[in-house]
């Protein structure tokens, strides 16, 4: 379980290395799984198309954290990766939520399939 934690960690931060550097639609269009889907914190639900589409134009988070990442096994060829994420904008409060990604085995390779934030207080400690 120590290296399927650290292949889906590993994952993840390509996927935040690339929301900072503005190549997230690229890294999330290979990533995501035909039928992927992100739950997010505003409210919005969007398939891979969408997810594509909206993060060609979206504006670039200077760093971000990690925080107490912890993996739940699901079956075989499935997990979800669960952790407290903070992402920083400048001149931003900072974006604060629980994170849940679920990635499967297509092919040998892990994909996301579904993707849920749940925003916290960024006052609050994460826990």
């Amino acid at each position: 379980m120590t290296e399927q934690i650290e292949e889906l960690l590993e994952l993840e931060h390509q996927g935040w290395r690339s929301l900072c550097d503005g190549t997230g639609s690229d890294v999330y269009g290979a990533l995501m799984t035909e039928d992927g889907a992100m739950l997010l914190a505003s409210g919005l639900s969007m398939d891979r198309t969408q997810v594509i589409a909206s993060l060609a134009d979206a504006p670039p988070w200077e760093r971000y954290e990690i925080i107490e990442p912890r993996l739940l096994p699901l079956a075989d060829g499935a997990a979800t990766l669960l952790y407290t994420g903070r992402a920083f904008r400048a001149e931003a409060e900072p974006f604060v939520a629980l994170m849940a990604t679920t990635y499967v085995r297509r092919a040998g390779e892990w994909r996301l399939a579904l993707y849920q934030q749940t925003p916290v207080d960024s006052g609050r400690s994460p826990s």
